[in-house]
């Protein structure tokens, strides 16, 4: 059976730690969101600032290589929306 994702718009969207992948590996461009800060009450762990990467899917490439655009931002929902336009902008060129 394939693997299935989470996913975001129609692109997949992977989480390892406090990293979350979001698109196409098989496209030119991901986009990574780095956790940096969050604020934990009880069960609840709400990410706070975030750190946004448009990059290169080419994995032989050296990660400074693959770095196109950054940014943070603070909160999940305004990276993700931030990531989502450079992701959307960057596979139509």
């Amino acid at each position: 059976m394939a693997e299935q994702f989470l996913t975001y718009k129609g692109k997949p969207l992977v989480r390892k730690g406090n990293t979350v992948y979001y698109g196409d590996m098989s496209e030119k461009y991901i986009i990574r969101f780095t956790i940096l800060s969050s604020n934990g009450e009880k069960s609840l762990d709400l990410s706070e600032k975030i750190k946004i990467e448009l990059l290169l899917s080419d994995t032989s490439l050296k990660d400074k290589e693959r770095i196109v655009k950054t940014s943070e931002k603070i909160g999940f929902y305004e990276a993700m929306d931030i990531g989502s336009i450079w992701l959307e902008r960057e596979l139509k060129k």
